[in-house]
């Protein structure tokens, strides 16, 4: 529910449903599933009512043995799981649309708006639809206390683990996440400028 009342997210698996719903010959997988249960509702007429996603619950089941029981899981490893599944899909898809001959009389787009590259693009990584609705930049910047030598590491993310305090709101949390704190012990890094260790740390 969270997902599909994501818009951007929404809009573009509609359109995947849209530009791959003809090709009966295609292997069932998450995210042709999740597609068609999108599809189902936002093609239901009735202002309330129930559709049951049969369909995608046993094949989350065939993927990910971990869902097979009737025990209670996690709602963050599930979508975890689902966005790395959705994005192995799409760059598969991709590679495959990319090795297909030009001079081929098809026309499909099975992956949708990628990122608007030729198939004959140079050597850049794919960047999936999906990467772009979730993927962030966290810089992890370690600041020597001594030196005053500043230290930048970018990493990509699709989600950020906060620390929920009781009635605080997210620009809070976020706050929090990205507050500046002091290295110590077996935290401490090496300054490789000064060769100390003392160090602060923080994330943006």
């Amino acid at each position: 529910q969270a997902l599909y009342f994501c818009v951007s997210f929404r809009e573009q698996l509609l359109e995947y449903y849209a530009n791959n719903k003809s090709a009966s010959d295609g292997e069932e997988n998450m995210l042709t599933c999740l597609a068609d249960l999108f599809s189902q509702i936002s093609n239901q007429k009735k202002k309330t009512g129930v559709i049951a996603p049969k369909r995608f619950i046993q094949r989350l089941k065939k993927q990910n043995e971990l869902f097979r029981s009737y025990m209670h899981q996690d709602a963050h490893e599930f979508l975890n799981f689902l966005l790395n599944e959705l994005v192995d899909i799409l760059e598969k898809e991709c590679k495959a649309n990319k090795e297909t001959p030009q001079n081929s009389s098809s026309n499909k787009s099975s992956n949708g708006p990628i990122n608007g590259q030729p198939n004959g693009s140079h050597k850049e990584p794919e960047t999936t639809w999906v990467h772009k609705c979730f993927q962030g930049i966290l810089t992890n910047q370690t600041k020597c206390l001594r030196c005053e030598t500043v230290t930048d590491r970018d990493e990509t993310f699709l989600d950020l683990s906060l620390d929920i305090e009781q009635n605080s709101s997210i620009t809070s949390c976020l706050k929090n996440f990205s507050s500046t704190e002091t290295l110590n012990a077996e935290d401490k890094f090496f300054c490789d400028k000064c060769c100390r260790v003392y160090k602060k740390h923080r994330k943006e």
